[in-house]
């Protein structure tokens, strides 16, 4: 009797139907308390970029975006979805982020109050702090993330007057297009200094950028500077293979030696770049380079060397040219190549072996804080010029973030976007073409013929 009951077929029907609905049900628990997600796009397209979610976790307290934009919008349509949509991403990292929406048309009072001008404008807010966004895009959002994220205003300051890289100029030499920009966007505040007029190095100053001069400094221009650098003043020190013109006092009193001659790096000429480039792709553990894996290219570099301190702790953060060697004659390209190709690597009588240590951070206590320095052997590496080469602006970007003891927000910036774009030429093309539109269905047509044919001689 069980057996005709477990073999009748109305009775396996529901068993089926009671199990199936069982396993949906388990499925739809699962799926309620535990999220898996997986982005399989290409580029990643419906995720975060890296720098964008540890920024968010670098946030600890509550996000709130206000955004007062009408149901709808005649050029974009639905845009309170479109909105909503792309501040999920950020709320899959970061539960607290609390997305509101307001009417200004329904509401206008609240929008006055808040100083809106356009519609969709938003207000974000955190820790007190607000900035005003009229587009939307990861990488304005992530930008105004982590202007509000530092813990307070700083002040980056510059020397000038003496010929130096400015930190906001757009001259190929200077560092503001890319660089001085990227601090801007990150929240600090960019400003010059001549201290041929200025008193003293201002104490607001949370770091001062220090580039090669092009005429001497007076005595008591580097004198000023010392003192700022006496009472504990962060500094970044970019400094050209070329005289120091008035900053020896400052190599001196920072326990450096700066030997003459430029860094020869045979990996760079395998690279089809110049043979005076040096090349970075390996990073000694420090904050600064904390997950850092990017390549980072020097123009004209010049060697560091270190002197044993009590006072100072010395970190080597770039090490470069393990093939290479420092060359006093770096302007006799033509000769150097044909060693490098002809397997004699330098000149003994005046060139010195690599690695070389092209980039150094130095720290010690005083006055009950932390002073930090970072000192690179080339300046042209954060020039307009040459910024862009791989990593050197988030290289640059991590340096001040560690000076100004924002350490927390040392992160790279967005991964680069795949080309998923498909370029074929006319003779692809047009045998594409003639293959799907002409010898396919004719192929098709040929088998189904054949098939036809056999059947109908069977």
């Amino acid at each position: 009797m069980f057996k005709k009951l477990y073999t009748a077929p109305s009775l396996r029907n529901v068993l089926f139907v009671l199990l199936l609905i069982g396993i949906a049900s388990g499925i739809g628990h699962l799926a309620s308390r535990y999220k898996l997600q997986r982005d399989i796009t290409q580029n990643a397209s419906n995720s975060l970029e890296p720098g964008s979610v540890t920024v968010l976790k670098q946030m600890t307290g509550p996000i709130t975006i206000v955004v007062y934009a009408t149901e709808q919008d005649a050029r974009l349509g639905d845009i309170r979805k479109l909105i909503r949509e792309f501040v999920s991403l950020y709320q899959r990292y970061k539960p607290d982020l609390k997305l509101t929406f307001v009417d200004p048309e329904k509401e206008p009072e609240k929008a006055r109050a808040a100083g809106i001008q356009l519609n969709g404008e938003m207000v974000v807010s955190y820790a007190g702090r607000s900035e005003h966004l009229t587009q939307l895009n990861e990488q304005v959002l992530t930008a105004a993330l982590l202007r509000l994220a530092h813990t307070r205003d700083q002040t980056v300051m510059y020397l000038d007057g003496h010929g130096e890289r400015k930190l906001d100029g757009a001259a190929n030499h200077d560092l503001g297009e890319l660089f001085g920009a990227k601090l801007k966007q990150n929240g600090f505040r960019i400003s010059s200094l001549n201290l041929a007029l200025a008193q003293e190095v201002p104490d607001n100053v949370g770091v001062l950028v220090v580039t090669q001069p092009q005429v001497p400094l007076l005595p008591g221009e580097t004198d000023k500077l010392l003192r700022y650098i006496e009472r504990g003043g962060n500094l970044l020190w970019l400094v050209d293979a070329e005289p120091l013109r008035g900053l020896e006092p400052l190599a001196e009193r920072l326990d450096l030696l700066l030997p003459p001659g430029v860094v020869i790096d045979p990996s760079a000429a395998e690279m089809n770049a110049p043979v005076t480039w040096s090349l970075g792709a390996a990073y000694p553990p420090h904050p600064v380079t904390r997950d850092f894996n990017l390549i980072t290219a020097f123009p004209s570099a010049r060697p560091l060397t270190m002197n044993e301190s009590e006072e100072w702790e010395h970190h080597a953060l770039l090490e470069v040219a393990p093939r290479g060697w420092v060359s006093r004659y770096p302007n006799q390209n033509k000769p150097r190549d044909e060693k490098l190709l002809s397997g004699h690597p330098f000149d003994k009588q005046h060139d010195t072996p690599g690695p070389v240590v092209i980039a150094a951070a130095l720290q010690r206590h005083i006055n009950d804080r932390e002073q930090r320095i970072v000192v690179v052997g080339s300046g042209a590496f954060l020039a307009n010029s040459f910024a862009g080469n791989g990593g050197n602006v988030d290289l640059g970007v991590n340096m001040v973030n560690w000076l100004a003891s924002e350490e927390h927000l040392i992160t790279l910036q967005p991964r680069a976007a795949k080309d998923s774009g498909l370029v074929l030429d006319r003779t692809r093309l047009t045998a594409i073409s003639v293959g799907f539109l002409i010898a396919l269905p004719l192929l098709l047509a040929a088998v189904g013929a054949r098939m036809w044919w056999k059947r109908r001689r069977a």
